[in-house]
């Protein structure tokens, strides 16, 4: 869950005065289209295309994420409005819930999750908490729930009447939010070279501090294979999801070409961080 803020490499924390400056209206007006979802609100660049996906995949999942309303504030978990200059294009219309919970990892889970979810891939979905306690999600909806004593952690042996409402996957993944985090999910992903990046990667610094963010879009250049990506975090305190600002250009999209050290608007990835979920 924690995304530790001491000693993180932050850019742009902070609170602004000018309300105008949080909304979701910067980025290149050659990127930005209209529209419900992340696919339709920004474009691809100038002599880019967007990249070929499953239709049914993850990677068109996230493509088409629901955005909230052009202008819409950054809420925390309790509903209060997150000023960040610089940070963020766009709002991602999805609940985070009321706890302090939906940080940086478990966002990036939370998306993962809910796509296996919503396919009844079930047996898919499982994460380990940070002290590498592997909680299965068929089992949960099966009525089990755990049980942490101290050092140690375990299933209930006798489980309630089975049940696979979205409550019951909610409070599967904010179980998984409070014991699992950065560290957890690093050890999860395997790492893959920036130049096989995928919708779905994830670039991520497992540890205290520590940070992911995911990709969520791709686009190439057909005559030159140059390929740009479009990224999204949660921060802390819980908040929304929310489609990151480039802080060198501006814009929502990044270049894979001499990515190291990447650079978002509050935090620096170095050389190795980025990962993606086993098949």
């Amino acid at each position: 869950m924690i995304c530790i803020l001491i000693g993180a490499p932050l850019l742009h924390w902070g609170y602004s005065n000018a309300a105008s400056q949080h909304l979701g209206e910067k980025g290149s007006p050659e990127s930005r289209g209209s529209g419900d979802t992340l696919h339709q609100r920004f474009l691809a660049p100038k002599g880019f295309e967007r990249t070929i996906v499953d239709a049914n995949g993850f990677e068109s999942y996230l493509r088409h994420l629901p955005l909230k309303p052009e202008g819409s504030p950054l809420l925390n978990f309790k509903g209060g409005v997150l000023e960040k200059e610089g940070v963020y294009a766009a709002v991602v219309d999805l609940p985070i819930g009321n706890k302090d919970l939906h940080q940086c990892a478990d966002a990036v889970m939370r998306l993962r999750a809910e796509y296996l979810w919503r396919k009844g891939r079930y047996n898919e979905i499982h994460f380990h908490f940070t002290n590498g306690f592997d909680v299965n999600y068929e089992k949960w909806m099966q009525g089990y729930r755990i049980v942490i004593e101290g050092n140690k952690t375990y299933w209930t042996t006798q489980p309630r009447a089975s049940s696979n409402t979205y409550q019951d996957f909610w409070s599967y993944m904010e179980t998984i939010f409070m014991y699992a985090g950065t560290l957890s999910l690093s050890k999860e992903l395997d790492e893959v070279e920036v130049m096989d990046m995928q919708i779905g990667d994830v670039f991520i610094q497992g540890g205290s501090p520590g940070h992911a963010v995911i990709v969520v879009d791709m686009a190439v250049n057909p005559e030159n294979q140059e390929r740009v990506f479009m990224l999204a975090q949660s921060y802390m305190p819980a908040q929304n999801l929310q489609i990151l600002l480039n802080p060198a250009s501006g814009d929502v999209w990044y270049n894979t070409h001499d990515l190291y050290p990447l650079e978002t608007p509050e935090w620096i990835f170095k050389a190795g961080s980025l990962k993606r979920f086993k098949k």
